[in-house]
């Protein structure tokens, strides 16, 4: 099959999962072949009527996990910290309920067992947290701490996986601790900066850029509203920054061409160090599938309201997709079509 048919393929099935599931937001595509492909369906600005773009700028809410890990990581490789300091070694912040033995390498990992602010194993709203803390009070990590400083263990350190939010809120004070810098800045100099994404950055809800997609919450009978009473009003170590999916995938180029780390901890950053109950890896603020002994695929993924987003490597094939929806599903069907394809190209 030549590359045009194998592009023509590509194209059919993102078209027909975008057009079955009402797909809204920009995809990113690269085959191994280094060519880079992008496609947009549906508004961002629904009011407006102005359409989608490849290079529109929408949130991915957990998803820049990934990047809060970079900077940690970042940190360590300077000798600033090590993967096995303690919350108490590394805060200054008072945490009385809390384990005071808690590493960076379980926090990463999501095996730290600290209370979390938003629980997504037993919580479905995330708007039932800005009932007592008002959203758009939370503009740093800091105001986060009411949500969960003074909450009990889940489980001793280091006993199980747990994904947990509020440990990435702490990883990103102990970067603001040691680094100096607030978090939001490290991150748009040490990380996006480096690795070109001139797109990309922690923006207020209420001081966003052109180009930007607005969240979409879908309601029954056909009404909609948009997420801006939904989500913090400025994102932070856990979730909340804006990207493109071409700079999502000039993270990957970046990070896989040790432009962020070296070696020795981009490799431990990839590899998988912790289970959820289905069995799905988890490296440092990635998630790694594996098959035959390998990693088959390495993401990220970030939800919530008005949000829907993937990001994976397939370090086989070296393939990179990126998804992102300014609704609250669908970035996964788009993944799933991208897949289908790669499963069509290694039959070939």
């Amino acid at each position: 099959m030549g590359t045009g048919s194998m592009k023509e393929t590509l194209d059919h099935l993102l078209h027909a999962a975008a057009g079955e599931k009402g797909f809204s937001g920009a995809v990113a595509a690269q085959t191994g072949d280094g060519g880079l492909r992008t496609l947009a369906w549906g508004l961002a600005d629904r009011s407006g009527e102005r359409e989608n773009r490849y290079d529109t700028k929408f949130g991915i809410a957990s998803g820049c996990k990934v990047f809060t890990a970079v900077a940690v990581l970042q940190l360590v490789e300077e000798g600033k910290l090590t993967l096995e300091s303690t919350l108490a070694e590394c805060l200054i912040e008072a945490f009385p309920q809390f384990d005071q033995t808690i590493t960076v390498h379980q926090l990463l990992t999501h095996t730290s067992g600290v209370p979390d602010y938003f629980d997504e194993a037993v919580m479905e709203d995330f708007e039932e947290l800005w009932k007592e803390l008002p959203m758009y009070m939370v503009r740093n990590l800091k105001d986060f701490l009411p949500l969960f400083r003074d909450g009990s263990m889940m489980f001793a350190p280091g006993e199980r996986f747990h994904y947990n939010n509020a440990g990435y809120i702490l990883l990103g004070l102990i970067v603001e601790q040691v680094s100096g810098m607030r978090f939001t800045d490290y991150v748009e100099k040490k990380v996006f900066n480096r690795a070109g994404m001139t797109d990309s950055g922690y923006w207020p809800f209420d001081r966003l850029p052109n180009n930007t997609a607005t969240g979409y919450i879908d309601e029954e009978g056909g009404t909609w509203r948009t997420n801006v009473y939904s989500l913090p009003v400025q994102g932070g170590s856990d979730g909340g920054a804006f990207t493109t999916v071409p700079d999502m995938h000039k993270f990957w180029d970046a990070l896989l061409g040790r432009r962020l780390l070296g070696e020795e901890l981009t490799a431990r950053m990839l590899t998988r160090h912790a289970a959820d109950k289905d069995g799905d890896g988890y490296g440092y603020g990635v998630w790694v599938d594996m098959a035959d002994g390998r990693a088959e695929r390495i993401h990220v993924m970030g939800y919530d309201p008005g949000v829907s987003f993937h990001s994976a490597i397939y370090p086989s094939s070296g393939a990179v997709f990126t998804a992102v929806s300014n609704k609250s599903q669908g970035a996964y069907p788009m993944m799933e079509a991208f897949e289908e394809h790669l499963h069509v190209m290694e039959g070939t």
